[in-house]
């Protein structure tokens, strides 16, 4: 402002200041949320983990990422889920070098306390195996071996093996004058006595379940009380059962037993001997 000389008022100029707020500052915070976030997230997963697992795991977690047992390029590390072994490893030790064997526990393996019986156990105890339908081959050729070398062909003739959609399947059937049990009874012969001491053996080798079932022929068998060839057959494979069970078959493995009477012959003759027979099926669980 400056007076001017001919006494008028003086002239004032403004200057006008734009003040601008503070301006945007760009997406860092969201970054830095976003570390917070995977932060807090990791935190409670942390958190739930040492809640969730034993400490034999999370010391397998720990070896996991600072590794104190030696890696066997064969097993997977450890002997658990969340202890480095693979999928297929039972008991096996990381040192080991040792994957998934074909041993498998069963009832029979267990003490009464529900513990597993030690190294120890006497080899005439047997130590069982549970068989995919692969390996049932060698069951079957086992059974072929001993009905060879153990009985004479007359006898061996009585015992057939196949291998069926549910598993291996050993039949024991009739012949004419040799039959496997008392006519009308479900009383077992001496010659299914001697042929279930082959088979016997042989199936306690095996955790598989079994199936049991009973054929009769097509001859009318009918008693004065309605008895008929229904339960003959099924009188017959629980007779058969109990002898499976005294040669050393466990109670739990046989999950079925049935009669069929002459509803699936094994004869195209209906009334051949033959179709009077008892099948037992290994099962394998696959499918």
């Amino acid at each position: 402002m400056s007076a001017r000389s001919d006494g008028a008022a003086p002239i004032v100029i403004r200057k006008k200041k734009n003040i601008i707020a503070a301006g945007h500052h760009g997406g860092a915070w969201k970054v830095a949320y976003a570390d917070f976030a995977t932060a807090m997230m990791a935190f409670f997963l942390l958190m739930w983990l040492l809640n969730a697992t034993t400490e034999s795991q999370r010391k397998g977690l720990a070896d996991y990422f600072n590794p104190s047992i030696p890696m066997s390029r064969v097993s997977g590390g450890g002997s658990g889920a969340l202890n480095g072994s693979s999928l297929m490893s039972e008991d096996t030790l990381a040192n080991d070098g040792n994957g998934q064997s074909r041993q498998m526990p069963n009832a029979g393996n267990k003490t009464a306390d529900g513990e597993s019986e030690g190294e120890g156990e006497s080899q005439g105890e047997g130590e069982r195996t549970q068989l995919m339908a692969e390996d049932l081959l060698d069951i079957e050729n086992e059974i072929n071996a001993q009905k060879s070398s153990v009985l004479t062909p007359d006898l061996a003739k009585h015992i057939y093996t196949r291998m069926t959609p549910d598993g291996l399947m050993i039949e024991l059937v009739d012949a004419d004058g040799q039959p496997l049990f008392k006519a009308g009874s479900s009383e077992p012969s001496a010659m299914m006595l001697d042929l279930l001491r082959v088979i016997g053996p042989v199936l306690g080798t095996v955790s598989n379940d079994m199936a049991i079932t009973g054929h009769t022929d097509a001859y009318a068998f009918t008693a004065a009380n309605g008895y008929s060839n229904w339960e003959l057959s099924s009188e017959r494979a629980l007779a058969a059962r109990r002898l499976l069970i005294d040669s050393g078959i466990t109670n739990e493995q046989i999950v079925e037993v049935a009669g069929k009477a002459d509803t699936d012959p094994f004869s195209d003759d209906i009334f051949a001997s033959q179709n009077r027979r008892i099948a037992i099926t290994l099962l394998t669980g696959e499918g």
